[in-house]
């Protein structure tokens, strides 16, 4: 048996009204309590049943006692019998409860990517999102595997989704496409001068380096650096709105993956794609650099002060004059009185 519920919510999801005590009038016994159970426990986790071991034994208490029958009786129940399935077609026309159909799939998975395409990437709370929309509109679940089928189909569409919506914005932004392609590609612009492809090819891998290289020990040469790296950053001008709505951990998921992949990985994305991840490094490396230079300001400011504080000295007390003479001042001969 399931664990038990406890006395609040056995009384919450386990106690029949008189319309529902009023559908088991012709059954008696075993199947009495059978009809109850899958009844009560339809009500309580938007589905049937599988075995009698996921019903609590409180709650087949609770309700035996409301109907006059032992509560031992359910052991002659059989889940799988079809009784039992005969009880929850019974069961469905009475509460409005149906099954999953294959046009209920259909929606529930464009349901699920409007919901989802902007914020959320994570399998469980899309599921549990999923699952409450489904009891929502009284639909039985199905199988376990079939959930997570509609789950990732969700979670690509909405991956597409938000990639075409955000690419569709750099897009409108007068020349950013091509300057981001420039972080990857030799051949962008049209006033290419005499350098050998190799040595181009090593400028532009080194750019997206740089953008994506962590500051260096506390100096005025990381300082430099920081402020020429937030220079470059700014001249992509990556427009504000790009990523209007779109959730950071959704922001972040595409900042990881540009900053995993090198340029030539890159350039083997779409160029909706390629836009779209190199847009996110951008933007949030703009914010950390930004963040850097302030850290770094401060412990530069914080040592120079404790640099200065070291090379002060203190002037001594003047000491006090020796009341022997020294070796150079004549000794002053008394001569005794007569």
């Amino acid at each position: 048996m399931a664990r038990d519920l406890g006395l609040d919510e056995v009384v919450d999801h386990f106690t029949l009204n008189s319309e529902e005590t009023g559908w088991l009038r012709n059954k008696t016994g075993a199947t009495r309590l059978g009809f109850a159970v899958q009844l009560k426990f339809l009500l309580w986790r938007g589905r049937f049943p599988k075995m009698r071991l996921e019903l609590p034994r409180d709650a087949v208490e609770h309700v035996a006692r409301q109907l006059g029958v032992d509560a031992g009786e359910l052991a002659a129940y059989d889940f799988t019998s079809r009784t039992a399935q005969r009880h929850r077609t019974e069961l469905r026309e009475l509460t409005g409860w149906h099954e999953c159909t294959r046009t209920d799939l259909v929606k529930l998975t464009s349901w699920l990517v409007d919901e989802i395409w902007h914020d959320e990437r994570r399998e469980e709370p899309i599921r549990a999102e999923l699952l409450g929309q489904m009891r929502t509109n009284l639909i039985e679940p199905p199988t376990a595997d079939r959930v997570t089928t509609i789950v990732r189909s969700a979670l690509h569409q909405a991956e597409e989704r938000a990639i075409e919506e955000v690419a569709a914005r750099l897009a409108r932004a007068d020349g950013c496409t091509r300057r981001l392609d420039a972080l990857v590609f030799t051949d962008v612009d049209d006033d290419q001068d005499d350098t050998e492809p190799g040595d181009e090819s090593e400028a532009v891998e080194a750019v997206l380096s740089q953008i994506k290289a962590h500051p260096g020990n506390v100096s005025l040469n990381s300082l430099l650096e920081e402020i020429a790296k937030l220079k470059q950053v700014r001249a992509l001008a990556v427009p504000a709105d790009a990523f209007a709505r779109i959730g950071p951990q959704v922001i972040d998921a595409w900042r990881a993956r540009a900053a995993a992949s090198s340029p030539s990985h890159l350039r083997r994305f779409s160029p909706e794609v390629r836009h779209v991840l190199l847009a996110a490094l951008v933007f949030r490396r703009e914010r950390e650099i930004t963040d850097t230079l302030v850290e770094l300001l401060n412990s530069t400011v914080h040592r120079i002060n404790a640099r200065a504080e070291k090379k002060v000295t203190w002037p001594r007390h003047p000491a006090r004059p020796s009341p022997r003479p020294t070796p150079l001042e004549p000794r002053k001969r008394v001569w005794p009185r007569r």
